[in-house]
């Protein structure tokens, strides 16, 4: 059982639902990143989806986009990002990490290179927004043979043909992006949410977790109530940059970060009690 899998069933058990933070290695800087990535398991993160650093986050709203082009401007890579997952493990072997990103890194890293560095590094799973559920055979089979997932998203626009597809490529859990457009756009309608997680869920085994539009202990409670996981990115990232421009330094902005993941952990609990 992957540890992903393991995440979902331990939470189940306990009546729970899995928070899973999005942040993007090298934002504000690749040092800040290891010490942010504990101090939001410290509060409420069951899984920790990591960005990597791309010059086209075409599913970016500007939020994440401008994350992005903070730590290309630091000189962040792939390479870089696994080495965060490498340092996070040296205290922290039960978490599992998420590495989210586009296809070129890792098809010019090779996917049997990524794979095998992934897997020493303690990456759990692999989502590249640009690689279609019919060209994904090759990526999954090396990301498989080192016992990793390969996590799908599922849009609001995808037919019942297409998710079958999907869902039977994925593994780990699949996330419903619960919004059209980019990340950090529009507004959450709860019941259309539901319906198309139900539409999932009668494809799949597997757990369902929602991003894009997750902005508050709100939000996130409203998500929680018909999902098995909430996603949110663009909420922190904001709060952080917000406190970088106030004058913050880099460890207080990731403390304002925290201070909203915990309140969202507050949310998605009630939503499960």
């Amino acid at each position: 059982m992957s540890r992903i899998a393991g995440r979902f069933e331990e939470l189940a058990r306990a009546g729970r639902k899995a928070l899973i933070p999005y942040i993007v290695a090298g934002d504000p800087d690749l040092a800040s990143t290891v010490p942010l990535m504990h101090a939001l398991v410290e509060n409420g993160a069951d899984i920790i989806e990591l960005g990597v650093p791309f010059s086209d986050p075409m599913s970016e709203g500007p939020v994440i986009q401008q994350a992005h082009e903070r730590a290309l401007a630091g000189g962040t890579s792939l390479r870089d990002a696994l080495e965060v997952v490498r340092t996070f493990r040296e205290k922290d072997t039960t978490t599992p990490v998420l590495l989210m990103g586009y296809a070129n890194p890792v098809e010019h890293m090779g996917y049997a290179a990524f794979a095998d560095a992934a897997a020493a590094v303690g990456l759990d799973a692999l989502l590249t927004v640009d690689i279609p559920p019919e060209e994904v055979e090759q990526v999954n089979a090396e990301l498989h043979r080192v016992g990793m997932d390969n996590i799908f998203l599922v849009a609001p626009t995808t037919p019942e043909a297409r998710i079958a597809r999907i869902v039977a490529q994925a593994s780990g859990f699949i996330y419903y992006v619960s919004l059209k457009g980019v990340t950090g756009a529009g507004h959450l309608d709860t019941v259309d949410v539901a319906e198309h997680v139900a539409r999932i869920r009668a494809a799949s085994a597997l757990p369902v977790a929602v991003g894009f539009g997750i902005r508050d202990a709100d939000s996130a409670a409203s998500v929680a109530s018909v999902a098995d996981g909430v996603v949110v990115g663009s909420a922190l990232i904001r709060a952080m940059a917000d406190a970088l421009d106030g004058g913050a330094d880099h460890a207080a902005a990731g403390a304002v970060a925290c201070a909203l993941l915990a309140d969202i952990r507050a949310g998605v609990d009630r939503a499960a009690s």
